[in-house]
């Protein structure tokens, strides 16, 4: 687990083995009919429907900071916003835009629609709405260590999904952003778009970034390493803020991120989604027997 190549940031070094036990996972990340289908049997509303109160919103604010006024307060997520010219790429704030009204049934903004995108990714998840919907499916979120081994496809130490080789803008092996960013448009694909792995799995790279179950730390891989081989690792047992997302998404590209890579790693907020953000759940062998034994009776 983890990555030795150029492009490997601290967050996935050092290399170390982990074993994992089976499991089942999806072919490919959540889609819009998917979602909508949890949607209509449980009622849930997810986060980015949610107009935020003043109390949420000073809770992650510096001490001493004034209320927001009651007119910002509404249900809305971020989109992403190609500029007209290029800016300083260690300023995400130049290609987002916070729009009420995004929400995954309006991944753009209220005028928007995923009529016809039924099959595309489901988006503006936030990892609280990824959670509901697995327990829902009576799954879960994939652990990191699951995420990588299952995109590997039992490529050990490769960079990419499809091996070593990189990123061929003439024959892409996934949806990640061509040319200059964040300088034109970019989006979701259908899922399934691009060739599976070893495993028949679709875009563990590219496309939308996939919440998985572990609480982020920039630090755990060096210190699940001096323990030892471990056993199903799930990242630090503190309460933390931010969740691991993995896979990269339709934004990154070898010009910014480069998150496209097996062993990437982004630490995401669990109650914000994005319109680079999906899900994908796995199922424990248990849960695949129980959920069978269940369809076989009588």
């Amino acid at each position: 687990m983890g990555g030795s190549g150029q492009y490997a940031g601290p967050a996935e070094r050092p290399v170390h083995a982990v074993e994992v036990d089976g499991f089942f996972m999806d072919i490919h990340t959540v889609t819009n009919a998917e979602f909508a289908e949890f949607v209509k049997a449980s009622g849930y509303v997810t986060l980015a429907e949610r107009a935020p109160t003043a109390e949420e919103i000073l809770r992650q604010a510096p001490a001493g900071a004034a209320a927001p006024p009651p007119e910002l307060l509404v249900a809305g997520s971020v989109v992403f916003a190609p500029t007209e010219h290029e800016v300083d790429l260690r300023d995400p704030s130049q290609w987002w835009r916070w729009t009420p009204g995004a929400n995954w049934k309006h991944p753009e903004g209220p005028r928007s629609s995923i009529v016809g995108k039924e099959d595309h990714p489901v988006v503006h998840v936030a990892w609280h709405d990824a959670v509901a919907y697995a327990t829902w499916a009576g799954k879960r979120l994939p652990t990191e260590a699951e995420w990588e081994m299952a995109a590997r496809g039992g490529r050990e130490n490769a960079e990419h999904v499809w091996g070593d080789a990189p990123h061929d803008g003439q024959h892409p092996q996934a949806n990640i952003y061509e040319g200059t960013f964040p300088l034109h448009p970019a989006a979701v694909k259908p899922v399934g778009s691009y060739s599976a792995n070893a495993y028949g799995l679709h875009d563990m790279s590219g496309n939308v970034w996939q919440w998985t179950l572990d609480v982020y730390a920039a630090d755990t891989y060096r210190r699940d390493s001096a323990l030892g081989v471990v056993r199903n690792p799930m990242g630090p047992a503190v309460k933390h803020l931010e969740r691991a997302l993995r896979g990269g998404s339709f934004l990154c590209s070898d010009s910014y991120c480069r998150g496209y890579r097996i062993s990437a790693r982004s630490p995401g907020d669990p109650d914000s989604g994005a319109s680079h953000i999906g899900v994908r759940t796995v199922m424990t062998v248990a849960q695949w027997k129980a959920r069978h034994a269940t369809q076989e009776r009588p």
